[in-house]
C-alpha cells in the first residue's frame, strides 16, 4: 500500500483527554477516531490490526472444533425476561423499544440468544457437546468510558456458548476453552494468566480471568511463579490448581505461596470465561434426554475475548516512546518502506514491486526525513526498509527491527530476501 493513496490521519501531539498510552497512540497513530464518548470509528490501519486479531481467535476456535455463527446485536427483552436478567441487569444495558412500542436492547452479552439458538433443536444427548461463537459488537452503557478502546461502551467481542448434557463434560469444554485461549494470547505475542475470578452478572459457579502483563494494567496480580512454567506445557487442569488472583480475591492470611514465591504484577484483563450450569437453561427450558432417558436441563458456559480491547492491551504491553511496537503476527503492516528523497524513487518502488504488496506500507510521500522516520516508529510496523543515496550509489539499504532498534546495512536484493522469508 502506497502511503499517498492511503488514509492515515496520524497526530503529532499527544490529546489532552487521552490519560494512558494506548489511548494516546491509538488516537496518534491514526487507529481511531471518537465520534462520541466511549465510541470510536476504526479507521484503515486499525481496522487491520482488528481483522488480524480476528483471523488468530477465528483460526483457534475453529481447530478446538467450535463452530461460528453470527448472533443479532440487537436483541428482544422477552428472552432477557424468561432468563429473568431483564431487570437485573442495571443501566449498562441500552433499553429500546421499536416503532411497535416493544422493549428491545443493545447487547451487552449474548447468553439468552444462544439459549435461545439451540433450545429447541437440540433434544437429545446425541446432539451434545456442542458450542457456537460468534464475534460481534456489544455496547454497555459504562457510567464512565475511558482509556479509549480499553474501556469502551461500544466494543467488539468474541463470546462462544458451550452446551453439554452434565457436568462432567461441561468441565471437558470449559477445560478445552482454557487451552484454546492460551494458544490464541500466546500466538499474539502475549503471555496469558488465567486468575480465578468472580463470575458477576454472567452468574455461574466457576469463572477464570486472563490477563496480561502490563505496568499500566488496572489489576494486581498475585500468582505462584509456577504458572510460568506450567504455561509452556498447556497443562490446564495443573494451571487451574496453581494460585493465581486479582485484587480483592487475594488473601494474603489464606494464601499458602510462600512470599518469595509469589509474583505481584499488574496485569489487563483481555478474556473472561464462565461456567454456570443451567443458570439459563433452565428458566429458558432449554434440556435434552439423557443416555438414561432423563429430561435434564443442559449445562452452558460461555467464553469471551475482548477483540477490540486486545488492540489497546497489546499496545500497553508492547510500545516505547516513540510510539507502538506491533507483534507480527498482529501488525497491520509486516514492513514499513521508506523513501528518503526523489532521486531514489526507482530503487524504492523496485523493492515494493519485490515484496508482497498488503505486507507493505510504502512511504512515498513528500515530507521530511524526520517526519518520515517519527510517522514509521509511531505506527510501530515490525520492520523497516530505509531507502536512503546508498541505494544509489552502492546498492544498499538499512533494514531496521522496531522492538530491538537494531539496523542493519544491506544489499536491496539481501534486503528483500531478508524479508521475504519471514
Amino acid at each position: 500500500m502506497r502511503l499517498s493513496k492511503y488514509y492515515l490521519p496520524t497526530l503529532k501531539e499527544k490529546p489532552a483527554h487521552a490519560k494512558i498510552i494506548s489511548h494516546q497512540y491509538s488516537l496518534r497513530a491514526g487507529l481511531i477516531k471518537q465520534i462520541a464518548s466511549g465510541i470510536y470509528t476504526w479507521l484503515p490501519l486499525g481496522l487491520r490490526v482488528l481483522k488480524n486479531i480476528e483471523d488468530i481467535i477465528r483460526d483457534e476456535m475453529d481447530k478446538s472444533g467450535t463452530i461460528e455463527v453470527l448472533m443479532p446485536c440487537v436483541q428482544p427483552a422477552s428472552l432477557w425476561r424468561e432468563s429473568g436478567r431483564y431487570d437485573d441487569y442495571g443501566k449498562e444495558m441500552l433499553r429500546i423499544k421499536d416503532r411497535h412500542e416493544e422493549d428491545m436492547l443493545f447487547g451487552p452479552t449474548h447468553e439468552e440468544v444462544a439459549t435461545d439458538l439451540i433450545r429447541d433443536v437440540v433434544k437429545s444427548y446425541k446432539d451434545l457437546p456442542l458450542c457456537l461463537y460468534h464475534i460481534q459488537w456489544k455496547f454497555r452503557d459504562e457510567v464512565r468510558p475511558r482509556y479509549g478502546v480499553m474501556r469502551g461502551r461500544e466494543f467488539l467481542m468474541k463470546d462462544a456458548y458451550s452446551f453439554d448434557v452434565d457436568y462432567e463434560s461441561a468441565q471437558n469444554s470449559y477445560n478445552l476453552m482454557y487451552k484454546t485461549y492460551i494458544k490464541i494470547f500466546k500466538r499474539m505475542g502475549l503471555t496469558p494468566i488465567g486468575v480465578r475470578a468472580d463470575t458477576g452478572p454472567i452468574g455461574g459457579n466457576l469463572s477464570h480471568e486472563f490477563h496480561i502483563l502490563a505496568n499500566t494494567g488496572e489489576s494486581t496480580l498475585y500468582y505462584d511463579n509456577k504458572f510460568s512454567e506450567l504455561l509452556e506445557s498447556e497443562d490446564v487442569e495443573s494451571l487451574k490448581s496453581i494460585y493465581a488472583v486479582a485484587d480483592d480475591m487475594h488473601n494474603p492470611k489464606t494464601c499458602l505461596v510462600p512470599q518469595e514465591q509469589l509474583n505481584v504484577s499488574k496485569g489487563i484483563e483481555i478474556g473472561h470465561i464462565f461456567y454456570f450450569g443451567d443458570k439459563y437453561s433452565k428458566p429458558m427450558k432449554a434440556s435434552v434426554t439423557s443416555q438414561d432417558g432423563k429430561n435434564v436441563n443442559i449445562h452452558m458456559g460461555s467464553y469471551g475475548i475482548g477483540v477490540s480491547r486486545l488492540v489497546g492491551a497489546i499496545i500497553e504491553a508492547f510500545h516505547d516512546d516513540k510510539g507502538i511496537i506491533w507483534p507480527e503476527s498482529v501488525a497491520p503492516f509486516r514492513i514499513g518502506l521508506i523513501n528518503l528523497q526523489p532521486k531514489v524513487t526507482e530503487a524504492a518502488d523496485k523493492i515494493y514491486k519485490a515484496l508482497k504488496s498488503d505486507e507493505v506500507l510504502y512511504d512515498d510521500t513528500e515530507g521530511s526525513v524526520g517526519v518520515k522516520f517519527s510517522r514509521m516508529d509511531l505506527i510501530g510496523l515490525p520492520w523497516q526498509i530505509i531507502v536512503g543515496k546508498k541505494a544509489v550509489s552502492e546498492n544498499i539499504v538499512e533494514v531496521k527491527n522496531r522492538a530491538t532498534g537494531e539496523v542493519k546495512e544491506m544489499q536491496i536484493e539481501e534486503a528483500i530476501n531478508h524479508l521475504s522469508a519471514k
